[in-house]
């Protein structure tokens, strides 16, 4: 793995924020496909398969770390925006959905790495790797329906991540938390991450918080966000739970 390439950034807005990169001559940065919002003059673009973190590797090694990306729901390519001109020029990139752009210095993370839900990577500087993360409890996948297949990020620049609504960093102390499955942005290695039932029978179908919760255990940190993309969605949805909570009793009669 390259060192990762030394970059300078902004971050803009509150509730639906744009990152902003600034390169210097040579400097790239790869960001998912359809993430950029503009760019400036002597920035050029290309599609490349794999995440670049090994410019020399072969096609098959390329193939396979694509096919990694394909398994998690992404892009088999990711975009290289790399400053061809003089002197300093900028590229930004959006979130798909509301909520907060999180700046990580990998390396500051412990093993330079980081573990994410799946779909939580915006950008980072040329060098990081991504890759998949399987969570050794099959259960995590079965029944919890989030935190199966995550991904890791490693490297020793920065990185950027995404999350819904607002976002809460917790510090582990050999301790346990336990979350709502989809809520998990983010955590560092020698977290346990495993999915249990929420208490009993009685609990899981009237408590209304979700049949299974994420139980994070261990010494590091843990990212939290408020409001999933799921939640979003059905918050959003034309006779979602919110539908009649904004009509009140007599939603039903316009339905």
């Amino acid at each position: 793995m390259t060192n990762s390439h030394e970059i300078d950034y902004k971050i803009f807005g509150n509730d639906i924020q744009m990152l902003e990169v600034e390169l210097d001559q040579q400097e790239t940065v790869i960001a998912e496909a359809g993430a950029m919002v503009y760019m400036e003059e002597g920035i050029e673009f290309e599609a490349k398969m794999g995440d670049g973190s090994n410019p020399s590797q072969g096609f098959f090694g390329k193939l396979v770390s694509a096919g990694s990306r394909l398994i998690t729901g992404e892009s088999l390519f990711m975009t290289h925006f790399t400053h061809r001109g003089y002197g300093k020029s900028r590229v930004a990139f959006s979130a798909p959905y509301p909520g907060t752009i999180l700046p990580i210095d990998l390396r500051q993370m412990r093993n330079s790495s980081l573990i994410t839900q799946k779909d939580a990577f915006l950008a980072a500087a040329l060098g990081t790797k991504l890759s998949i993360h399987f969570n050794q409890r099959l259960g995590s996948g079965f029944f919890g329906g989030e935190g199966f297949i995550l991904q890791r990020m490693q490297g020793d620049g920065m990185a950027f991540i995404h999350a819904g609504g607002t976002v809460v960093e917790k510090q582990l102390n050999n301790q346990t938390l336990r979350v709502d499955t989809g809520c998990v942005v983010a955590f560092e290695e020698g977290i346990d991450f495993s999915v249990q039932r929420a208490g009993g029978l009685k609990s899981m179908i009237f408590g209304g918080e979700g049949i299974f919760l994420a139980t994070l255990r261990g010494t590091g940190r843990v990212w939290l966000q408020s409001m999933p993309v799921k939640k979003l969605i059905e918050a959003l949805m034309p006779h979602g739970e919110n539908t009649k909570k904004e009509g009140g009793m007599f939603s039903s009669f316009l339905e």
